[in-house]
């Protein structure tokens, strides 16, 4: 087992614990649905290392990055995010609900913990929504004890989003992975944003694909997962798509980050789990269980 999973273990179970310790504070019903507490997210953001004094900023970081070439960009952007240079914004995690039945027929709602938005480096008033490749998002997201949604989370999120923007992709050519695309895509994105008057860490969707979880990729471990893109409810750009080499990367794509601890009826459980888990696995993922999914995880962080 990797150092990337046993990390993830390890910080799965400490959000666990201190989610447990929420919950006795603030106590539980008997009676339908356990009680989430009322800021249930609120603890799984103190793993992400504060923003240093003086982090450069995103308009600092562009003409940086562009000077260099694919990989050590993608180093670059790896050490910005997990020396804590992201905004403020993100760290205010998003609650999203899904529900669905048990084999017995009964109903449970499980709760789970998202980014408003797209991983970003920078500050709060100058960012940039950064692509990466799948080994640099699950790096970071085992840095920060995360892990990538599923589809079906992905579908969630954009329903229950308060902030739907259009997508608006660019023209398909060989710049599509330039650092000047990814900037021009930003550009867009946060003139779309600002149009709309709603304020950063509202639950923002159809600005970025997802890099996603998904049983297909053990029948493709050297390729990455990505979906959504949504018109609308049910009308994602992008299927599900296994294409994609692991190393591939382009302006339309991004990491929405969701916390390891999940809330089945009120009850904190390690997402882990519950994607393992035959009878909840189907509430929050398409595939149902996601098999030997630490596994996975470790056979997609070995180096392409």
């Amino acid at each position: 087992m990797t150092r990337l999973i046993q990390n993830l273990i390890k910080k799965s179970r400490a959000y666990l614990f201190c989610a447990l310790a929420v919950l006795a504070a603030v106590g539980s019903v008997n009676a339908g649905f356990a009680a989430v507490p009322a800021e249930p997210c609120e603890q799984f953001s103190q793993s992400i290392p504060e923003r240093p004094t003086g982090a450069p900023l995103a308009s600092k970081l562009v003409p940086r990055l562009a000077a260099l070439d694919d990989s050590e960009r993608e180093i670059a952007i790896a050490a910005e995010l997990q020396a804590g240079n992201i905004p403020q914004f993100l760290r205010r995690l998003a609650p999203i609900r899904l529900s669905g039945q048990l084999p017995s027929g009964k109903t449970v709602q499980v709760t789970l913990c998202v980014m408003p938005d797209y991983l970003a480096i920078g500050s709060d008033q100058d960012f940039l929504l950064v692509p990466m490749r799948l080994q640099t998002a699950l790096a970071v997201a085992s840095e920060y004890g995360f892990l990538l949604p599923t589809t079906k989370i992905v579908d969630a999120i954009y329903e229950q989003a308060s902030l739907k923007l259009v997508p608006q992709p660019l023209p398909a050519t060989a710049a599509m992975r330039s650092t000047g695309y990814y900037s021009r895509h930003n550009e867009l994105v946060a003139e779309q944003r600002s149009s709309l008057g709603l304020s950063l860490g509202t639950l923002t969707a159809g600005d970025k694909k997802d890099l996603v979880l998904s049983n297909r990729l053990w029948r493709s471990p050297q390729q990455l997962a990505i979906y959504g893109w949504h018109r609308a409810i049910d009308r994602p750009i992008q299927p599900l798509s296994t294409v994609h080499g692991a190393r591939y990367v382009d302006y339309s794509h991004g990491v929405r980050l969701v916390a390891s601890v999940a809330y089945v009826d009120g009850k904190p459980e390690a997402l882990l789990d519950v994607l393992e888990d035959t009878r909840l696995a189907p509430i929050v993922s398409s595939d149902g269980t996601i098999r030997d999914l630490p596994q996975l995880l470790s056979l997609l962080k070995t180096p392409r």
